[in-house]
């Protein structure tokens, strides 16, 4: 019987990513990921989880995460397997983190086909999602290909790269060869790729082969392929650890878009239009959770917290445990919990990073 892409198709998981723009409700006890009450019924990982369930079995899902975050990442989903959670040591951005959890799907099957999922995104209609990564996970098995899945633009996004679709690869299929690489552009320029109708946004959903991937790790990155390849070697043998923490202090930390994706010759995208957001500030939080009659998002975690306003309009409030009163205040962000309060204008959450620096700086590892 001829092989389907579906009887080696494996999900990866990256599970890192500290969430520092969603302080002080993201912390590093309890990154975004993980935290519940925060954007939907179940965390966001579980919601990933769930979602990779959708096109592969649970023993074919693997977790790469950081170092202290794999018992969080048993307890919310006990259907993975322990030996499919991969801590890394420190992180090391996004090329080392797919190309070490890669190499451990490898190990079991060298035909794998691997879709990479981020842990902490928010999709919505997932017949639409499952339909589109089964063709690119199809596109990838079938030939030596890497493969992005590119979401159909919304409105003129300056945080995220774009993709530039260009000729048809497949007749029968929305898959495309990939013109260009745009880096995160300035408004006029976001404006230009939503009116020209073939840019896409890059959201970092990327499928390929095994063999695919780690060729182009050889072509275009090969010092990070040698190391890959020293890890590989020891996985499942007593100097594993060892080996780990040695190669990570060594190596470059390099996004996989640098180290592979924009420099590969080999890449296609699937084009999607299914919802897809990155909860990335309280600013994203606000304009998708729903508004009051006075344009308000009013979130109490538990059920001491509380809200009264008078004459608050457009404002985000997120309470733990303790009654937030307000009068007059429009368009800010406040966000109380147990260690800290936030207060700021709606229109600049992206700097609440800075407030995390700040803390470290100060070594108040009280509050972070």
């Amino acid at each position: 019987m001829e092989e389907s892409y579906k009887d080696h198709l494996y999900i990866l998981i990256i599970c890192g990513g500290a969430g520092t723009r969603l302080w002080p409700r993201s912390i590093k006890q309890t990154p975004k990921q993980f935290l519940e009450k925060f954007y939907g019924q179940t965390t966001l990982f579980r919601q990933t989880v769930e979602r990779a369930k959708l096109l592969t079995s649970p023993d074919k899902i693997f977790v790469i995460t950081v170092a202290g975050y794999e018992d969080e990442v048993l307890s919310q989903a006990k259907d993975i397997l322990p030996q499919n959670v991969i801590a890394e040591p420190v992180g090391k951005n996004t090329a080392m983190a797919i190309g070490v959890g890669s190499a451990y799907v490898k190990k079991i099957d060298p035909k794998a086909v691997i879709a990479n999922f981020w842990a902490d995104a928010v999709i919505e209609q997932n017949d639409k999602f499952v339909e589109k990564l089964s063709l690119a996970a199809k596109t990838a098995f079938e030939g030596n290909y890497l493969v992005a899945v590119g979401i159909k633009p919304t409105f003129p996004h300056m945080g995220l790269g774009y993709l530039e679709a260009g000729e048809l690869f497949s007749q029968e299929s929305d898959v495309f060869k990939v013109r260009s690489f745009k880096e995160k552009p300035d408004l006029a320029t976001a404006q230009e790729f939503l009116s020209k109708g073939n840019y896409f946004w890059n959201v970092g959903i990327y499928v390929w082969s095994e063999s695919a991937l780690f060729e182009a790790f050889s072509k275009y990155s090969p010092d990070l392929f040698s190391r890959l390849e020293t890890i590989f070697e020891v996985i499942g043998t007593p100097a594993e650890k060892e080996t780990f923490l040695r190669v990570y202090n060594e190596v470059e930390s390099v996004p996989i878009d640098v180290a592979v994706s924009e420099k590969a010759d080999n890449l296609l995208l699937v084009t999607a239009d299914f919802i897809w957001s990155d909860i990335g500030d309280w600013k994203v939080v606000y304009d998708l959770k729903s508004k009051d009659e006075n344009g308000n998002v009013i979130e109490a975690v538990t059920d001491k917290g509380w809200f009264l306003g008078i004459e608050t309009k457009n404002c985000l409030i997120g309470t733990q445990d303790k009654l937030i009163a307000t009068i007059g205040l429009s368009d800010l962000v406040i966000v109380q919990t147990e260690k800290a309060v936030l207060i700021c204008p709606r229109d600049r959450t992206q700097e609440v990073k800075q407030i995390v620096a700040a803390l470290k700086e100060k070594d108040r590892k009280d509050c972070l």
